[in-house]
């Protein structure tokens, strides 16, 4: 199916620890893609806020974005926001960063349980994956609880390396009560999932989440969602966008979110 509007929520410059290019770099390529929007959503792992000095590395992404932002005035809307990883872990640096920077979108994240280095890391040979799975939809029913984002980024996360990489297969009907709530907390609240598609063009081979969690999130009362590619790289820019937005479709959405000043607003998909 062809769209017209393609909106990419969740990329990355070379600001965030593991990307490649620089936000005008990104910018030139998308708009010679002819994407209608790019959020940029550099890292900050509020867990690592002081030793890894991520102050100064966001302030740093938002000043390259504003100028990205002067330069490309035309058919790309440019929007600041940030990937912030672990903020229940320190709510007091996640609430300081967020009232000193304006982003337009905030993408919660969790990519590690407290004290442990990011899944991707994990030897899964002698991991507990049932226990990790549970601690991990725990700290995400603690993040939503905190709530102070605008769209719940992967949220299957752990699965790109358990089940794309690792190959060891999940039943996540194991933890539909952990999930729902966590779906339900973003209704409640009014916050997006986002459907993340960077699994698409890895070993996972789907989306974080797949479609039956974005069915469950319809059903639930579900009004927004975020598509993302995760690009780190300006050729995944869009990657896999529009297989994103038929998913959204085929599980009742009408419309895409894409937020601006933390408000949302509503594109429709056809």
């Amino acid at each position: 199916m062809k769209f017209n509007k393609i909106v990419d929520t969740h990329v990355h410059t070379d600001n965030s620890f593991d990307g490649n290019h620089s936000a005008t770099f990104m910018c030139e390529t998308a708009e010679k893609m002819g994407l209608r929007a790019v959020v940029f959503t550099d890292h900050v792992e509020i867990d690592l806020f002081k030793s890894e000095n991520y102050f100064k590395v966001a302030k740093q992404a938002y000043f390259e974005v504003a100028k990205a932002r002067s330069a490309f005035r035309g058919q790309l809307l440019i929007c600041a926001g940030v990937e912030l990883g672990q903020p229940a872990y320190d709510t007091q640096e996640a609430d300081r960063l967020l009232n000193t920077l304006n982003y337009d979108q905030v993408i919660g994240t969790v990519h590690n349980l407290r004290g442990q280095p990011d899944f991707y890391f994990l030897d899964y040979n002698v991991t507990d994956v049932h226990e990790t799975l549970l601690q991990y939809f725990e700290e995400l029913k603690i993040m939503v609880d905190w709530g102070d984002f605008d769209t719940l980024g992967h949220l299957t996360y752990p699965l790109r390396y358990i089940q794309g990489d690792r190959q060891i297969p999940v039943d996540l009907s194991r933890y539909a009560r952990q999930i729902d709530y966590i779906l339900k907390g973003l209704v409640e609240k009014e916050k997006a999932l986002e459907i993340n598609t960077s699994g698409l063009r890895q070993n996972l081979k789907d989306t974080m989440p797949s479609a039956d969690i974005v069915r469950r999130f319809k059903e639930l009362g579900g009004q927004y969602i975020t598509i993302g590619s995760d690009a780190h790289r300006a050729d995944h820019l869009g990657a896999g966008v529009r297989e994103g937005m038929t998913i959204a479709q085929e599980c009742g959405f009408d419309n895409v979110t894409l937020f601006q000043k933390r408000e949302p607003v509503q594109i429709p998909i056809k």
